[in-house]
């Protein structure tokens, strides 16, 4: 370890491993496999990178990284190439020629970190390479990211992973480490399954992100609530806000533009070039807001994201938690804000209904997609029901293999909503059984199914046509449910649903051949109507306030305690970062981060001999940047 020590103090600036790195490390060096679960921000690169420049430096050759996004490769290189390590990629951007001249180094010694999608690595000819390497004893790893990918389970499966598998088959004996940020327990057993990782160890850190705050409202005038949210919290700050449509994705990103807010939309149906564009504005300019679907994000290393928002429910909480880690990946405080309502859900349940999996997948994402919905109904503690999804009691992590520490577990996090105010309830149960037994009435007579409009419209008294076209208004539960308001009365199918008290159907009409959702009772509804469940229900919040009420500007979160004077040398500091990230065409935090430029800006350094020590001055870097980082703090 003495070696992986000098490598992480003298290439990457640190001086020391965290959490569970050292292990890791230590265990991948020594040729064993790995299968590693770790938050985003956690340090996951670190985990391969310092092994295959370790075992480089012992002569075994290159590391080949598997890797599912060019953007991530790109930016992968260029931070390694930063730090002074030998290191490239193979994907679609490069040309013949240029393809060439890596397979060349390849095969001459002079990478130490090759970087390729799995489609390539699946390809005859790359194929040839790994086995030439192979032969002479010069594959040194093979590291498998976002390797949640190869699960069927996954948030974000890609068949292509599949084939990953031969890597076990065709070169046995060279150590494979997997790593994702997110994987429940029934996605951790298809990764090592598919992978073949039975005989891997297992290394499993805590779930928690404490610097994200958890905010979760109900969805009302969502454009509105979004951009009273960004005014008032992140002005002038960089964030994502993940949407479900293309058309959403656009409407919303020229709101926010209209309302001064530098945004840009992204999502499949743009051109690539335009798509690259703004991908790039965002990583290379402060204070961009990316609109987006699920076809932005993964692999995006921006360290300085203060906010991910949604304005529709994810899919499931892997897809939730991964989307919000991309907040606050410098540890700094960060917001994961979401707005959801009953459509979301009933949007979702169609999707999941209508898909042409099998009937056993379906089910599987039905409890996903209900587990979500129980966090974002939940009245306690948002980050206790978080962590519990994946196993881990709040306040009692894992140890490096995985097993929970012998401390007290904890019941509120006091870092997000519902603990720094817990909200006003109200008691639902008398709501929740005259809905049901609405249901159960109007199914009874009609021999039909309808959907939450019609129930609601029967239970608070409505005279509508159709009310009258089944004769529901005959019905003994016609207006017994007077006193409530549709915005409650959706919060308590909301709850049914998410209790497994109310089922929905798609019914079909065979006049129009149109679609609609219909309610109905499920298992859970006897214990409610037989009074046994209490339905607890937060109130709903007002609506609107006035612009006036927004905060007043604040400094880089990462400079936030620095010093008059040193507030200065940080903002000279991120000046010229921004014209070496331009000379070098990288994003700014793959020179330096914010918090590095913050500490030499409160170190006020005199010599090349202060910078060192800093957190990301690393050998490489101080040699290429240390004079230059002098004048600009000395001028």
């Amino acid at each position: 370890m003495s070696a992986a020590h000098s490598v992480l103090h003298a290439v990457f600036g640190y001086a020391q491993f965290r959490g569970p790195q050292q292990a890791i490390v230590s265990h991948v060096i020594g040729g064993g496999d790995a299968l590693v679960l770790m938050p985003t921000g956690g340090g996951k690169s670190l985990c391969y990178q310092v092994p295959a420049i370790v075992r480089q430096q012992a002569g075994h050759g290159v590391a080949v990284v598997v890797s599912p996004l060019i953007a991530l490769m790109h930016d992968q290189v260029g931070a390694l190439h930063e730090a002074g390590v030998s290191a490239a990629y193979l994907n679609s951007t490069l040309s013949y020629e240029e393809t060439q001249e890596v397979e060349w180094r390849l095969q001459g010694g002079d990478i130490t970190l090759l970087y390729a999608a799995p489609e390539r690595l699946n390809t005859p000819r790359f194929l040839g390479l790994l086995d030439d390497l192979h032969a002479q004893g010069k594959l040194s790893l093979f590291a498998i990211d976002e390797a949640h990918c190869v699960s069927q389970w996954g948030h974000d499966f890609r068949p292509e992973y599949r084939a990953l598998t031969l890597l076990h088959e065709r070169y046995a004996g060279v150590p494979r480490i997997a790593l994702t940020a997110t994987a429940d327990a029934l996605t951790r057993a298809d990764i090592v399954e598919r992978l073949q990782l039975e005989e891997a160890r297992h290394f499993i850190s805590s779930f928690d992100r404490p610097n994200i705050r958890y905010k979760i409202a109900e969805k009302k005038d969502v454009s509105n609530q979004l951009l009273r949210f960004i005014e008032r919290e992140h002005e002038g700050e960089a964030g994502v806000v993940y949407c479900q449509s293309r058309k959403r994705v656009e409407e919303l990103a020229q709101t926010l533009s209209q309302a001064g807010i530098a945004a840009l939309p992204y999502h499949a149906g743009l051109p690539a070039e335009m798509r690259q564009q703004h991908q790039d504005r965002f990583l290379r300019e402060d204070g961009i807001v990316m609109v987006a679907t699920i076809a932005f994000g993964m692999g995006i290393n921006k360290p300085d994201v203060r906010f991910v928002a949604h304005v529709d429910m994810p899919k499931n909480i892997e897809g939730y938690y991964q989307e919000t880690g991309r907040a606050g990946r410098d540890g700094l405080p960060a917001d994961a804000w979401m707005a959801y309502g009953l459509s979301d859900v009933v949007n979702q349940r169609r999707m999941i209904d209508e898909s042409p999996a099998e009937e056993e997948f379906k089910q599987v994402m039905r409890g996903k997609l209900d587990a979500l919905l129980s966090l974002a109904e939940a009245t306690d503690c948002r980050r206790v029901r978080l962590l519990s999804y994946f196993g881990e009691q709040y306040g009692q992590p894992p140890d490096e293999d995985g097993r929970p520490l012998q401390s007290a577990a904890r019941s509120t996090c006091g870092n997000c909503d519902n603990c720094l105010a817990p909200p006003a309830l109200w008691d639902g149960t008398d709501a929740a059984r005259k809905l049901l037994s609405t249901i159960y009435r109007v199914h009874e007579m009609s021999q039909l199914t309808f959907g939450a409009g019609h129930i609601m419209d029967v239970l608070r008294g409505k005279d509508t046509d159709k009310v009258r076209q089944y004769g529901h208004e005959k019905l003994s539960t016609f207006g017994i449910g007077k006193e409530y308001s549709e915005p409650q009365l959706r919060a308590v199918m909301r709850q049914l649903l998410a209790t497994g008290a109310l089922g929905l159907h798609k019914i079909t009409s065979e006049n129009s051949g149109y679609s609609f959702d219909t309610l109905s009772l499920a298992e859970g509804s006897r214990a409610v109507l037989r009074g046994e469940v209490e339905v607890q229900l937060r109130e709903a919040v007002a609506a609107s306030r006035s612009k006036s009420s927004k905060r007043a500007a604040k400094p880089n979160v990462a400079a936030a305690s620095l010093g008059p004077d040193a507030q200065v040398r940080f903002i000279n500091l991120k000046a010229w970062r921004a014209e070496v990230a331009r000379e070098h065409n990288l994003p700014a935090y793959v020179i330096f981060h914010d918090a590095t430029l913050a500490a030499i800006a409160e170190r006020n350094p005199a010599t090349l001999a202060d910078l060192q020590g800093i957190n990301g001055m690393g050998a490489k870097k101080l040699e290429a940047y240390g004079a230059e980082v002098l004048r600009v703090v000395g001028g």
